[in-house]
């Protein structure tokens, strides 16, 4: 275990230590074990995990990617110590083969994805991710990009606000909710959290509101996931990440909620299949698996870390590697 000083070095200048940050450095370590290995940080956020990643391999090239241009910003002050060791770019993570392509590394020996949403975005009340202040709803990791949750709330069609809200927000009640809002968009505009939490919270069964934290948790969740199209990028970067493993190379992956580990879950059984017809006598080579799964299950965090950073309490983790390289079957 690193000691608690070091941990100390490696918290951000708000105090947030890097999520299950021993467990990722030590599942990655086989793989940045190597001569010039390279990995990818494709959810960049404050750069804890890739500060922590750089000091323990001194030969690694980092290639962090993130879409806020504000923790771009922030990581490269944070990592500048290593800057001839960085490349960051502000894109999103299923830009991913582009990349690398732009920067001519075509393999790569690691990558790592911590999901969700970052703690300066949702400490700066500004940006409208969370329901505890009041602020314009935004809700963008990009700030450049159109859609926030404002337009979300206030256009979508009750039929699509409610698939949403179950679908991102695995919410029971999203037909109260999406009617709900409805009917006051209606008499004036949603434009701030705070109404949109009172809103939400009127719609939940009084009952309900008594267990399970602020009702307006899984509403806001699910406009986040959908105005930054979150489970889309993930559903394309990994496997793209996955792709550009070298043989012996790892993915890592923080999840901090269901859909997100189950979307991974997903796509990490299907590469660690043998897709062989049933019954050969002798398994295929071209559908024998090509990763192997170095988790049991999703792995969580302990309850030191979560007694100290209450916001490692969701993470679920998981990791695969690389053990055979594609077959040629032309």
């Amino acid at each position: 275990m690193r000691a608690e000083n070091d941990k100390r070095d490696l918290q951000s200048p708000g105090g947030h230590v890097p999520v299950m940050l021993d467990r990722v450095l030590e599942l990655l370590a086989p793989a940045l074990d190597r001569p010039e290995p390279v990995l990818v940080d494709a959810n960049l956020g404050l750069g804890g995990h890739a500060e922590a990643l750089l000091a323990a391999h001194p030969a690694l090239h980092l290639v962090g990617i993130d879409r806020d241009p504000t923790a771009i910003e922030r990581s490269t002050a944070r990592l500048e110590p290593y800057a001839d060791r960085i490349t960051l770019v502000r894109a999103v993570s299923d830009e991913l083969p582009a990349v690398l392509e732009r920067i001519g590394r075509r393999r790569i020996d690691g990558a790592l994805f911590d999901l969700g949403v970052s703690s300066p975005q949702l400490d700066e009340a500004g940006r409208g991710f969370a329901y505890s202040y009041d602020a314009p709803l935004d809700m963008r990791m990009d700030p450049e990009e159109e859609l926030t949750a404002e337009v979300v709330v206030n256009t979508y069609p009750v039929a699509e606000l409610i698939r949403i809200l179950r679908d991102y927000g695995e919410e029971r009640f999203a037909p109260r909710v999406a009617h709900l809002i409805a009917k006051e968009r209606a008499r004036e505009a949603i434009t701030s959290t705070k109404r949109l939490a009172e809103i939400v919270r009127t719609a939940i069964p009084a009952a309900t509101r008594r267990t399970g934290g602020n009702p307006a948790k899984r509403t806001f969740q699910a406009l986040r996931i959908e105005v930054n199209a979150e489970l889309t990028a993930l559903e394309r970067a990994l496997p793209a990440a996955l792709d550009a493993l070298t043989l012996g190379g790892r993915v890592v992956v923080l999840a901090y909620h269901s859909l997100e580990d189950r979307l991974t879950k997903q796509i990490l059984t299907a590469r660690t299949r043998d897709t062989s017809p049933p019954g050969l006598p002798v398994p295929l080579p071209a559908h024998q698996p090509r990763f192997a799964l170095l988790t049991r299950g999703a792995e969580l965090p302990g309850e030191e870390e979560v007694a100290r950073n209450p916001r490692a309490a969701s993470a679920r983790c998981r990791a695969a590697e690389r053990i055979r390289e594609a077959v040629d079957e032309s």
